[in-house]
Formats: structure tokens, C-alpha cells, sequence
């Protein structure tokens, strides 16, 4: 049986604090900011950490916390390019100017993202109805994705909105940078191999209101990112294979499909350098093979009793 550092201490529902990472998010942030200032249970405080904007984020944000003393802008060193583990390290930054806050939950929002005045007081009450819950959040909707959460793992929490509770943010060291992004997964694998529960609850949703990666680059080429993020976290080669099917499904279907099964296969043949240990690579694996019987499991049982209920005669007089 897993410990859950402060558990046994009563879970303070109202002390949470929020940290985004924002790079020209001028045409998104202002939604962001209605959404939190919105909540019926806000932030302690709330560091947006402008990773070196050139859009006017960072005036939006100002003209915000002037009015919200509680929000606070911090502003990182230019930068030339755009890459994802620029925010790991933009979030560390807004951890670091939250050192004398005494919160009992820790939020990551991506600044594209919007949620009614509920959200955060639900996601509160997880955390302090179960101890062993480490990480939260909910389902969302975005343009280019449509998640069938029949199948979806719901024990994965997508990454513009994790909610950390902070004995499980402390305990696997907060984000690890990654170039090819994928420090939400990191976290929240990294947290289930500690012992800790993640959960993505169906009550409440937000709203992604970019395309899911697609800043700087076409959905093709966010697909074939994917595929070689995919590599770089572990991803099994067989699961690979099942989730490239998967994709079929989305559009666009099968140029996406086959994109996203590129970049796996480049990032394999370069051996590109992964940003997780061995030891994370093989849990992660693990948990995808586990899923993965699971799931053949269930469609050999439903085809059985398909089977069955047409080769089997009714008896006579059944209507």
C-alpha cells in the first residue's frame, strides 16, 4: 500500500494556486483569465509566466492584475523558438515565485483555455474526498479532437489542465523538460509509479480553444510530432501500431494516421534521446500492454456473445 505524504493532514479544499505558462497568447489569454477570475472558489494566487511574448500578453495580463492582486506576471528571458520544454521551465519559475504561499494544491492551465465558474471548486473536492489522488482533471473539447471517452484512458490527465496535489507535485519533482513535449504525461506516469492515483473525472469540461498543437505548425505536422513524442516517452511499438488505427477515426483520417506513425518510426531510426529514465519508460509500457489485453479481452467477450446469441436457437415461443 502506497504513502501518501500529508495525508493523514486535513486537505485544505479553498488553498490552491494556479501557475500558467504563456507565450503570445494575446488571442486566447483573455478568456483564460474571465474563466479563473470567474471561479467560486479562486486561486491563492496565480503566476503567469510570459515566456517571453511579443504579442501584448503580457499587457493583458497587467491590465488584469491590476485589478486582481492575486494574479502576478512574471516575465522570462527571450526566447528564439518555441518548444515545449520551454514550459516546464516557465512553470518552475512561476513554482518559484509561489515559495512563501502556503497552498495545498497546485494548478497547471494552459493559457487557450476556458471553463465555467464551477470548475476548480469540483476539481477541489476530488482531491479532498480521496488522499491517494495525486493529480486531476477533467475531459475537453477541441477542434481537431474528438475523444471517445469509452476508451480513452481516463486515468491519464490531459496536460492544459492538471491539478497537482502538492505532496505528489514535490514527490516526482515537478516537470521534466522535454523538448518534443509530453511533460504532462511524464508527470502524471511518473506520479502512478509512485504510488499515487491520477484521474480525469466526466463531471465538468473546459475548452481547449486552440487546435491541440498546432501552434507553429500544420495538423499534419503536430501529428507527426506526436508519433515521435510518442518514442521519446516510451511508447510500446505494438501500442503505436493500435493507436495509429485509432486515429483513422479523427480527421484527417488516414494522411493523420500516417503521420503520426512517421514520426514514431523517424524518432526510433534516429534514436532520438529520451527525457525519461528506464525506469519510467518500462512502468509506462507495462501500464500500455496491460491496457491493451484488457481491451482484446473485452472485444473477445462481446464477440462471443454475439456469436452465441445468433448460432444459439431461442426456445420456442420466445418473442
Amino acid at each position: 500500500m502506497a504513502s501518501y505524504p500529508g495525508s493523514a493532514k486535513l486537505f485544505d479544499s479553498h488553498s490552491y494556486v494556479l501557475v500558467t505558462a504563456a507565450r503570445d497568447e494575446a488571442l486566447f489569454i483573455e478568456e483564460t483569465i474571465r474563466s479563473v477570475v470567474g471561479q467560486t472558489v479562486r486561486p491563492l494566487k496565480w503566476v503567469i509566466v510570459s515566456d517571453g511574448s511579443t504579442d501584448g500578453t503580457d499587457d493583458i495580463v497587467r491590465n488584469h492584475a491590476a485589478a486582481h492582486p492575486w494574479i502576478q506576471l512574471v516575465r522570462m528571458p527571450d526566447r528564439a523558438m518555441r518548444h515545449f520544454a520551454g514550459k516546464a521551465l516557465a512553470f518552475k519559475a512561476g513554482v518559484d515565485a509561489l515559495a512563501d504561499v502556503p497552498y495545498a494544491a497546485i494548478g497547471n492551465i494552459d493559457a487557450d483555455i476556458s471553463f465555467d465558474r464551477h470548475y476548480f471548486a469540483y476539481l477541489l473536492r476530488k482531491l479532498a474526498a480521496n488522499p491517494a489522488l495525486g493529480v486531476v482533471g477533467t475531459r475537453f473539447t477541441d477542434a481537431t479532437l474528438d475523444y471517445d471517452y469509452r476508451f480513452v484512458n481516463i486515468d491519464h490527465v490531459s496536460g492544459p489542465c492538471q491539478l497537482f496535489r502538492r505532496a505528489c507535485f514535490e514527490d516526482i519533482g515537478g516537470y521534466v523538460p522535454s523538448a518534443l513535449g509530453g511533460v504532462d504525461h511524464i508527470a502524471v506516469v511518473t506520479a502512478r509509479m509512485k504510488g499515487w492515483q491520477t484521474r480525469t473525472f466526466l463531471g465538468q469540461v473546459f475548452v481547449h480553444n486552440r487546435a491541440m498543437g498546432s501552434q507553429d505548425r500544420s495538423i499534419l505536422a503536430a501529428r507527426f510530432r506526436t508519433g515521435a513524442k510518442d518514442y521519446a516517452l516510451g511508447g510500446h511499438p505494438l501500442w503505436q501500431i493500435c493507436r495509429t488505427v485509432y486515429q483513422m477515426r479523427q480527421k484527417p483520417y488516414f494522411s493523420g494516421a500516417t503521420m503520426l506513425m512517421a514520426g514514431y518510426i523517424t524518432a526510433r531510426v534516429l534514436r532520438i534521446r529520451r527525457p525519461v529514465t528506464p525506469e519510467v519508460v518500462q512502468f509506462h509500457r507495462h501500464e500500455q500492454m496491460q491496457r491493451l489485453k484488457k481491451f482484446v479481452a473485452s472485444a473477445a467477450a462481446q464477440a462471443a456473445n454475439t456469436l452465441t446469441s445468433v448460432l444459439v436457437p431461442r426456445p420456442a415461443g420466445h418473442r
